[in-house]
């Protein structure tokens, strides 16, 4: 039989036991709490000294004096045309700008090799060109695409004094676009049931989750027919009476460098070397496309883009000039 002061005891060495586990986890915790601070300010020093090197280097600078010397200034146009996206109207804007006020440009080129994308992005650079071609009414600005030039991308290069490509080029694709999925049917199969709250009748017309109505249909035509003819107009306002109009000209068809020459969507067949060369008579060239520097690019494509991407996964993407 244990007596009273055994168990007692053995009371006590729990207890004893008890506080001792507190006392480690306790420990344990602290220590776990200060390494994930030491690790949260070390990424911190660490990402402020990364930006900082790249916000000071001569890579993230754009040149802000006169280029020495007679030269040809070249703005890439790349990938889709899109905002917080390399070929967007902020990037291309500053680039164009920082071109035409150089004092010895003596062209520019707009070299482009896009599918399109934004009209909205599209249309400010659009605007921009005009606005610069007519401030400096000395120098002309010339669009040469090399692979392709399709849709925006093709807006953009309609406001150009001329347009040049290659005679494999693919050129035109003039048409808006908006994609979506259908998700009623796989809902009905699986039992899911679709619960939306709105205020306003048609708030919630895009959503991939609800049957589709045949009047919300037609609202969304008559949004992506003025889009398109947006674009028409200003194709045609850029190029004037150099195009032949054919039937299906603006039905977003694509076609190649040598059958754009004869619709007269483009002026020739050239390159950007020969044009600055033969066309514009200067050959030195100075690229003169905004460059981002790879620390803003690294948090640009974490945050804005993902939000976007995981948007347009998900079911819906915006008119777009593609």
């Amino acid at each position: 039989m244990v007596s009273k002061e055994t168990r007692a005891q053995a009371a006590e060495d729990k207890k004893a036991w008890q506080l001792l586990d507190k006392t480690l986890q306790a420990s344990l915790q602290e220590q776990r709490r200060s390494r994930r601070w030491g690790i949260f300010f070390k990424v911190l020093t660490f990402t402020y000294l990364f930006g900082a090197i790249m916000l000071f280097s001569p890579l993230a600078k754009m040149e802000s004096s006169s280029v020495g010397g007679p030269h040809t200034a070249v703005v890439e146009l790349r990938g889709v045309i899109a905002d917080q996206e390399e070929a967007s109207a902020d990037n291309l804007i500053s680039a164009l700008r920082d071109a035409f006020e150089d004092a010895n440009t003596k062209g520019v080129v707009l070299r482009i090799n896009s599918p399109g994308g934004s009209p909205v992005q599209s249309g400010y650079v659009y605007d921009e060109i005009k606005r610069l071609r007519a401030l400096h009414p000395d120098i002309k600005l010339y669009a040469v695409i090399t692979d392709l030039g399709a849709s925006g991308a093709y807006y953009i290069a309609a406001a150009a004094d001329e347009i040049y490509a290659d005679k494999a080029s693919l050129v035109g694709s003039i048409g808006v676009t908006a994609a979506s999925f259908g998700f009623v049917g796989t809902m009905e199969k699986l039992g899911v049931e679709r619960r939306t709250y709105t205020s306003g009748e048609h708030k919630a017309f895009l959503d991939p989750f609800q049957p589709e109505k045949p009047e919300e249909r037609q609202f969304w035509q008559t949004v992506l027919d003025t889009t398109h003819q947006q674009f028409i107009d200003q194709v045609k306002a850029g190029r004037g009476d150099r195009l032949k109009e054919t039937p299906d000209m603006f039905s977003g068809l694509v076609w190649s460098g040598e059958q754009a020459l004869d619709l007269g969507l483009i002026d020739g067949l050239s390159s950007t070397s020969a044009v600055a060369r033969d066309v514009i008579g200067v050959e030195e060239l100075v690229d003169f496309t905004h460059q981002e520097s790879p620390f803003t690019r690294f948090t640009r494509q974490l945050g804005a883009s993902m939000g976007a991407a995981f948007a347009t996964e998900l079911g819906f993407s915006g008119p777009a000039l593609r």
